[in-house]
């Protein structure tokens, strides 16, 4: 591909036969980067509840929860829902044959273009087929995050799109299904997103980083900073890997990375449970009654509400014919699926399962009809059952509707991903509700359906900056101003600090208030870097723009230092990342003030970091520079590391992982190289080095070294520019190989016979390239080249 957008991005994407000549672009007059394509992923939601039904008329009920705790209904109820705001969304594709989202495609309707960049086929490595229709049928990714931006009321859900009044261009960069997009595609959707004028772009996708410096991200960072411009990006899914790990593009400077909250409530169908004449509903967990006609007598697979294998095996030959009973099962041990085959070999058809704490939430039951109950109504009816009691249950079509309140409402999303970048820029920025969204997906698959992700936080940020833009005009900086009104979001529901603004960036976005409060304040953040580069005296300006003079209180307002580091002992702790109220302390100068009509003050703030803690855990503290008026209170968000990255180890040298010590060469044979050995490089008798990162590195660079002078190197093997830590997961991004499997320098010139050892270099985080003290090192046994 070539690019060719100078005030954005001017370049191509090439493939090369040999390695080796990446070195030779690097060095030809004009070129000022080359960075290898890497591949990106859709942000892939966490549970999924798809529907495969027909639409009906169910209860009127406010599933829009989502709206209420962020103001978007205040503003739908005086009009402002996006209208002539145009929102490209960089994704799977949309169904637009959605009545929800419009019904067609064109000038006409809601889905006004696009573009399809890849085709169906495409699965991430092979030739892309572009074409201009960006129709997607078979992934609940992009029809979901467009109805999140523009679905229409007056649906079976009584749900709408935080910006319905909007325009959608739909620029498709997945296949089907959806598996991987290379990123110089995404760069090319992002060009050809901000030439046909769209406003705003959405991107729910992307893979680990921790890099400001990605392509696609620097690419999407440069449209973000031009005027009348806003770029959502999903800041992702990788809550459970711990800090340091926010996804490109999202890592971007100028874009808007998005984090996830916990929606605060659900709409769920209820069953009608009758004892002794005396009814009472039972919340199960299906967007859709269940299709049972009648009433049901109940029959308890076991008397226990305490067993962990509930029919996780053939029921025995004593129980009764279940096809007329309702089916009570304790979930534990074995699948669902396994359960549920189990008493459809007795007969039974209609089965509840009941939660045993792993948490009431959209669970894969199959082709079954059944359902998950939560575990205080399950115990009560195996209770019932095993005392003999007739219970009754039945599941009525229309009008049993019931609200399910999530224990975590308003919490942030256990999976949301954690920042700072490692470049210490405040990602993310902001959250929105991603946790448990209904929306649209593809007709074909349910028309409905409640997602977990980012990728749901993302487009709820996208929709909210088009109602700010219809509200206040397009010359707004909608980071700033939704940053500045966010909502801090706890760390529990009851009691502890305020979570981590690693994690929830500014807070909880409020759109209500960003359009409408009169008091700003800027910067809305403060990277306050670490110990090493400290800058920790910061100004504050805040000015009234209102009509009448107000007076104001500057406040602080700390929330958890995130303990980064911890895990065998220099392994960055996994998510939940633990919290301290070791607080950093502030003087504001002055603290308190009155602003007449149009005027502005200047507020000095002098932070020092906390106290106490063991720099090698590498805290990062944050928190709120609070400005209260009579009316309303905005903030500057700040955060900053306690102790200095210079001294953050890059290499993993435990044997935690493999249990091994790393770095190590695995031989062909599948051992550790321990002594001198002879490579031919023949039958794939080759060398290769397994290792991992425990924190991004700017450069890894492998070299050829003399086996008796390490500090003499001979040639360069390898060179990685800005790459990700690595996480947990062997099957993932759980360590590095680098295989050297032809006796050639990167260069292409071949590498002499003779005995030499391998040399690994990580420079860490802020060091100097030009300093070899800078860098964690390791030199593997020597290695006799015999090619």
């Amino acid at each position: 591909m070539e690019y060719d957008t100078p005030d954005i991005f001017s370049g191509a994407s090439v493939k090369l036969e040999n390695a080796a000549d990446v070195d030779l672009i690097r060095q030809t007059l004009g070129v000022l980067a080359a960075r290898p394509v890497t591949q990106l992923l859709p942000s892939q939601p966490v549970n999924a509840m798809p529907l495969n039904v027909t639409e009906r008329a169910i209860a009127a009920v406010d599933t829009q929860s989502s709206h209420v705790m962020t103001g978007v209904d205040k503003l739908h109820a005086k009009g402002i829902t996006g209208q002539d705001i145009k929102i490209g969304i960089i994704d799977t594709g949309v169904d637009y044959t959605h009545p929800a989202l419009g019904g067609g495609f064109g000038p006409k309707f809601k889905v006004i273009g696009g573009f399809d960049f890849v085709g169906n086929a495409y699965d991430g490595t092979n030739t892309p087929k572009p074409g201009p229709n960006p129709l997607d049928q078979c992934n609940l990714h992009g029809t979901h995050v467009a109805g999140i931006i523009g679905a229409n009321p007056g649906n079976a859900f009584g749900i709408s799109g935080v910006a319905y009044g909007a325009k959608i261009n739909a620029y498709k960069v997945f296949g089907c299904p959806a598996k991987s997009v290379s990123d110089d595609i995404v760069v090319a959707a992002l060009l050809r997103a901000d030439k046909d004028g769209n406003d705003i772009l959405s991107l729910s996708l992307g893979s680990a980083s921790g890099w400001t410096e990605s392509t696609s991200a620097v690419v999407a960072s440069r449209i973000a900073a031009k005027a009348g411009r806003t770029v959502t990006i999903a800041a992702g899914n990788d809550g459970a890997s711990g800090a340091w790990y926010t996804s490109s593009p999202g890592d971007g400077i100028n874009v808007i990375s998005v984090a996830s909250v916990q929606d605060t409530q659900i709409p769920l169908q209820t069953a009608k449970v009758t004892v002794n004449g005396a009814s009472r509903s039972v919340l199960y967990y299906s967007l859709f009654p269940l299709p049972v006609a009648g009433t049901l007598s109940i029959y308890a697979t076991s008397t226990s509400t305490s067993v962990s294998a509930d029919a996780c095996s053939a029921l025995p030959s004593n129980t009764p014919d279940l096809s007329k009973r309702l089916v009570i099962i304790r979930r534990g041990t074995c699948t669902f699926a396994e359960k549920l085959k189990n008493v459809a070999d007795k007969g039974a058809k209609v089965a509840l399962i009941y939660d045993n704490g792993s948490g009431f939430s959209a669970v894969s039951l199959g082709q079954y009809t059944a359902a998950l109950i939560q575990a205080a109504d399950g115990e009560s009816l195996v209770k019932q059952f095993a005392t003999g009691t007739d219970v009754e249950v039945s599941f009525p079509q229309t009008g049993a509707v019931g609200i399910y309140k999530t224990p975590s409402g308003g919490l942030m999303s256990s999976f949301s991903s954690y920042g700072p970048t490692n470049d210490l820029f405040f990602k993310p920025a902001l959250a929105a509700p991603g946790g448990d969204i209904l929306s649209t997906v593809p007709v074909a698959l349910g028309k409905y359906a409640l997602l977990s992700g980012t990728s749901m936080a993302t487009p709820f940020v996208a929709g909210s900056t088009a109602l700010l833009y219809q509200a206040k005009g397009k010359g707004v900086s909608a980071r700033t101003l939704f940053q500045t009104t966010a909502q801090g979001v706890p760390s529990a529901r009851n009691g502890g600090p305020l979570q981590t603004l690693t994690q929830q960036g500014a807070g909880l976005i409020q759109v209500n208030k960003a359009i409408n409060y009169v008091t700003t304040v800027q910067p809305s953040q403060l990277t306050l870097n670490d110990t090493s580069h400290f800058q920790g005296t910061q100004q504050i300006v805040v000015k009234n723009t209102g009509s009448s003079a107000q007076s104001y209180t500057v406040t602080h307002v700390p929330a958890g230092t995130a303990i980064t580091v911890g895990r065998f002992s220099i392994w960055p702790n996994l998510g939940p990342v633990p919290l301290t109220t070791q607080y950093a302390t502030v003087k504001i100068q002055p603290s308190s003030f009155k602003l007449n009509r149009l005027e502005s003050r200047t507020i000095s703030v002098q932070f020092t970091p906390p106290a106490g803690l063991a720099p090698a855990t590498f805290p990062v503290y944050s928190g709120f520079i609070k400005v209260a008026g009579q009316s309303e209170s905005v903030q500057v968000s700040y955060s900053g590391v306690a102790a200095s990255l210079l001294n953050k180890r890059v290499l993993d040298t435990t044997a935690n992982f493999f249990g091994s010590p790393l770095p190590y060469i695995l031989q062909p044979d599948n051992t550790i190289q321990k002594a001198t050995r002879t490579y031919t490089f023949k039958n794939n008798d080759d060398p290769r080095i397994y290792l991992r990162l425990l924190s991004g590195t700017r450069l890894l660079r492998l070299d050829l070294v003399q086996a008796s002078n390490t500090a003499k190197i001979v040639g360069a093997l390898g060179f990685y520019e800005y790459i990700a830590r690595n996480n947990e997961n062997a099957q993932g991004n759980g360590y590095w190989g680098l295989a050297l499997t032809t006796p050639t320098f990167n260069t292409g010139r071949k590498i002499p016979n003779g005995t030499y050892k391998m040399a690994l270099r990580a420079l860490r985080v802020t060091g100097d390239p030009n300093n070899d003290a800078h860098y964690d090192k390791w030199f593997s046994p020597s290695i006799t080249i015999k090619a």
